[in-house]
């Protein structure tokens, strides 16, 4: 048995902290082998124009080396979305790597100019004459699907990718028919920008005697770009390309897709002969990276006399931007598979429109649907709460689906395996004192504040992004190498692996090295979204590490002359069991004649039901009436992983993804110019992140049931903050409101300025 200090379920330290904290982490942009040159990106000022371009001047100027316009690359295939309806399959528009003739979103990439240096790459930039001619824009899906809109693709009339549905229309209307009442609700997902820490940078090596690139790139993935870059868009055997991605700051979704400027970087650094260097600044981020949510929703429910929802119809409006980004169509449709949430709703009927405009495309942020999903059903549950005059968390317990329904299908065809909702609902309410609650609003009230409590009980799915395989070696001298196609972009990969492995091994995380983003190294990979990699890769290197296990007590038998059944493994050795006959890790890989075979193994796993993490977050707020400022003053989740690999880890990517739901919920949203499609909010100057002080202490606890349809029995977690915090802050704000003014609607982000705005209307109505 492997010591529990380095084991599964152990707050074991993150490896891989030290180096980062010291300044030692690799980044993309830290790779600058000297000889490189440097790239650009001219971008359109326009939401929708045609255009001419002349680069005679800037390519006459000094250091320049390149540029590349839509003739250049007109053999590239476009970027290509991976996703298409079961039923209905539609036919989407070319997604060019440059615009050619017409641009539709500002950002759109119409040049790209190399150079030897970053200063003459500007200077030429600055230097491509453009001649421009604006067309009207269409911004924001409900715009653009009105009649006589401006169109984003001649082949989309009414700028519509899909309209089709999931559920049960005729069972849903039965249900409407006979309900005793109906909530509804029309609701809008802001746009959201979706900013990390590292922005995109790719730098990109040619070796013209093998014909063969190098990316060097901060990616959640490394195996699916190369596929994807040299399959559709350059049309070459995937050998022709090794990608290596070092160390990256962050992704949340946007950072797995192939963007414009990799093919680009690929295509110049062939017809130079050099290393190519690439790196977004924050405004590129912004008008050239993914974008995420942008959702308008209108959902109702059938309620009986007693508060049981009998059905729920939904009408979603899906904004996916200009183009079709990788998954972009999946996101909405996905997501509402997820609409009944932890309900036992048997009737339920979804239309879905995908809607193009002239806007950045947009993909999966975070959650990817779910977030979306899990705002709109407990929006409108406390909606219902509200028409019967139920406390909130009575119809929800009287709603549940109860432990002893699972596995339970859901109208959507979702099987939830496992969990108790009502349970890590009580706890929440009990850590957040919820029955005391009146008592601190009217101290709250003495002092001119107005306080809200809120709740949101969600549930998710992830894990599904297919099969994962782990290799797990044993080195020469005695260490474990863990090679496996995730990427870690923060999450703390170094050290789960690592106590996968010490759980069966019992060697200190030190003695494990765990290898990502290398194609030349790793054979296969999905790279890291969806919550997959524990449930999928941290079963693989499970299995691979059990197996590699058997193997080495093999070999040991053979070299201690016994039975490899009298074997066991701890501490980096392999022991006689009840002797002090033994032999190291290290001996067993340098013995002579050792089978190198069995110093390896590899496993492969994959999550096709996908794992259903849920919980519940509590959220206490205060408002200032007089200037619509809003303060989380508690905040309690109380969650279901399944089993807590390191409750360190879960800790910080439960917070990490409640502050982001905490900054779409006051304060994040993508504005653009109705009139003419100018990103408004382009720059941090404009667009508002969350700190520090944005969010209160957030009190965490599991209360964990082992998921069954994972041998791990753990559900994937590092999305669940962002899915749970948007409807619970909401809800709270609007308690606090419904309370004091009869306010019982507000859209995030709840600024200050919409809390005010709504208060003044308030008083304003009941002044007539």
């Amino acid at each position: 048995m492997a010591p529990t200090k380095f084991g599964v379920g152990q707050s074991v330290m993150r490896k891989e902290d030290d180096p980062l904290i010291r300044g030692k982490g690799r980044y993309t942009d830290d790779y600058a082998p000297q000889s490189a040159a440097h790239a650009l990106v001219l971008r359109s000022p326009h939401a929708h124009a045609t255009f001419t371009l002349d680069a005679t001047a800037a390519r006459s100027l000094r250091g320049v080396l390149a540029i590349l316009t839509a003739d250049d690359v007109g053999d590239l295939g476009g970027l290509p979305c991976l996703f298409n309806l079961p039923d209905n399959p539609f036919k989407g528009p070319d997604y060019a790597i440059l615009a050619s003739g017409e641009v539709r979103h500002v950002g759109d990439a119409v040049a790209f100019v190399v150079a030897d240096t970053v200063a003459n790459a500007r200077d030429a930039l600055e230097a491509i004459e453009a001649q421009w001619t604006p067309l009207p824009a269409a911004v924001g899906a409900a715009n653009a699907i009105k009649p006589g809109a401006p169109q984003v693709w001649p082949d989309h009339a009414g700028n519509l990718l899909f309209d089709t549905a999931i559920g049960d229309k005729a069972a849903t209307e039965a249900a409407f028919a006979k309900a005793h009442a109906v909530a509804e609700i029309a609701i809008v997902n802001p746009r959201i920008v979706t900013n990390y820490m590292e922005t995109r940078a790719a730098v990109c090596e040619y070796d013209a005697r093998r014909d063969h690139f190098t990316l060097t790139i901060g990616s959640q993935g490394s195996h699916r770009l190369r596929d994807i870059l040299c399959q559709n868009v350059l049309k070459i055997p995937v050998d022709k390309m090794r990608v290596i991605c070092p160390d990256v700051g962050g992704g949340f979704g946007t950072k797995l897709f192939p963007y414009r400027e990799y093919a680009l970087l690929a295509v110049a650094a062939k017809r130079l002969g050099k290393t190519i260097r690439w790196a977004a600044d924050r405004s590129d981020h912004f008008v050239g990276d993914s974008q995420g949510r942008d959702n308008i929703t209108t959902a109702r429910m059938a309620l009986s006399e007693d508060g049981r929802f009998l059905g729920m119809d939904v009408d979603l409006i899906g904004d996916l931007g200009a183009y079709l980004s990788t998954f972009g169509p999946y996101i909405p449709y996905g997501g509402a598979g997820m609409l009944p949430g932890l309900y036992d709703i048997k009737a339920f009927h979804c239309r879905i429109r995908t809607v193009f405009t002239h806007t950045v495309p947009v993909d999966a942020y975070r959650g990817a649907g779910r977030p979306e999903a899990a705002y709109v059903i407990e929006r409108l549950v406390d909606a219902c709460a509200r028409k019967l005059g139920m406390s909130p968390d009575a119809i929800r317990r009287k709603n549940f689906i109860t432990p002893r329904a699972m596995p339970y299908k859901t109208a959507t065809g979702k099987v939830y395996d496992s969990g108790d909702f009502t349970a890590h609902l009580k706890r929440a309410m009990e850590i957040g004192d919820w029955k005391d609650f009146s008592k601190r609003a009217k101290a709250a009230k003495k002092l001119g504040l107005v306080r809200g409590i809120g709740l949101a009980s969600y549930v998710e799915v992830c894990g599904t992004m297919g099969e994962e395989t782990a290799k797990v070696v044993l080195d020469p001298d005695g260490d474990i190498t863990v090679l496996i196609g995730t990427q870690s972009s923060g999450q703390g990969h170094q050290t789960a692996y690592a106590q996968i492995v010490a759980e069966q091994f019992g060697v200190p995380q030190e003695r494990v090295r765990v290898v990502q983003g290398d194609t030349d190294r790793i054979a296969t990979g999905l790279g890291t979204g969806g919550s997959a990699s524990i449930p999928s890769g941290g079963v693989s290197v499970q299995r691979a590490t059990h197996q590699l296990g058997e193997q080495l007590r093999e070999l040991a038998a053979d070299a201690l002359e016994t039975s490899a059944a009298d074997l066991e493994i701890s501490d980096g050795v392999v022991r006689i069991a009840g002797t002090d006959r033994s032999i190291s890790f290290a001996d067993l890989a340098k013995r002579p004649g050792v089978d190198a075979s069995k110093l390896n193994a590899s496993a492969t796993f994959s999550s096709a039901d996908g794992t259903f993490p849920n919980g519940t977050h509590v959220v206490e707020v205060e408002i200032d009436p007089a200037t619509g400022k809003i303060r989380i003053v508690n905040y309690v989740i109380v969650d279901d992983f399944g089993v807590t690999l390191n409750p360190l880890l879960l800790a910080g990517q439960v917070h990490g993804g409640t502050v982001q739901g905490i900054g779409q919920a006051l304060m994040e949203r993508a504005v653009y110019d109705p009139h003419d499609g100018q990103l408004v909010t382009g720059t941090f100057m404009d667009y508002a992140m969350p700190r520090a002080e944005d969010a209160s202490p957030i009190v965490f606890e599991t209360h964990n049931v082992p998921c069954t349809t994972n041998p791990m029995g753990v559900k994937g977690a590092g999305e669940a903050g962002a899915i749970g915090s948007c409807p619970a802050v909401v809800n709270a704000i609007i308690d606090a409101l419904w309370r004091e003014y009869k306010i019982d609607h507000i859209d995030m982000p709840a600024t200050p300025e919409r809390v005010w705005m709504a208060i003044r209307e308030h008083h304003r109505q009941h002044s007539l």
